[in-house]
């Protein structure tokens, strides 16, 4: 069975939502998935600050557990969720992929497909500038790309050829344009994985 990791963070649920529906897609095309969200890096009262924040990731971090290395070395695949910040990956999900460096340097990581995803509270608000950056990183972890293009229906309703997508105003949610694309990116991505997993096992 393919192995994928869906390693995102999420504040307000927005990206949660979208991690969810990756993981729906993966596992529609039979992947095993372990769905990982990746912890604060702030305190309480930096949490404070923000309405809602700590309810939130309360709530989410008994839901899923953290990301961890061994995660990553398992999978077959890997996609990366996160809101844009200033144009880029979250300190919080950036935090796990620098974990990961011991893996990098021992090749652990080499061959598996990697694909990214990702919201922001505005239109024009770094969605396509946060994937792009992320798969500068993946680039360097060995990873083998997999954008979603155009090569699904769905990618003309929701998201970017990069990956899935979703602008959410502040207490709102993903559209079903936006999550059939996310769903139609799992699909993708498991399905490349499995390809390379197969490919690998011959050679």
């Amino acid at each position: 069975m393919t192995k994928m990791l869906i390693a995102f963070y999420s504040r307000g649920g927005a990206t949660e939502a979208l991690a969810k529906a990756v993981a729906e897609g993966a596992r529609n095309s039979g992947a095993e998935v372990r769905l990982r969200r990746a912890r604060e890096l702030v305190g309480p009262e930096i949490m404070a600050s923000v309405q809602g924040w700590a309810e939130a990731a309360a709530r989410m971090n008994d839901a899923y557990a953290a990301p961890t290395v061994d995660d990553a070395i398992w999978a077959d695949g890997i996609v990366f969720g996160s809101p844009t910040r200033f144009g880029g990956a979250s300190s919080e999900l950036r935090a796990f992929i620098d974990s990961l460096g011991g893996a990098w340097f021992h090749g652990r990581l080499n061959g598996k497909a990697g694909s990214a995803f990702s919201a922001s509270s505005v239109l024009h608000g770094g969605n396509e500038s946060t994937l792009l950056t992320l798969y500068n990183t993946m680039a360097h972890l060995g990873l083998i790309i997999v954008p979603t293009g155009y090569a699904d229906p769905a990618m003309f309703k929701g998201g970017t050829p990069y990956g899935a997508t979703a602008v959410v105003p502040p207490n709102g949610a993903p559209t079903e344009d936006d999550l059939t694309a996310a769903r139609y990116q799992g699909r993708r991505v498991a399905e490349v994985a499995a390809a390379l997993k197969a490919r690998q096992a011959a050679a």
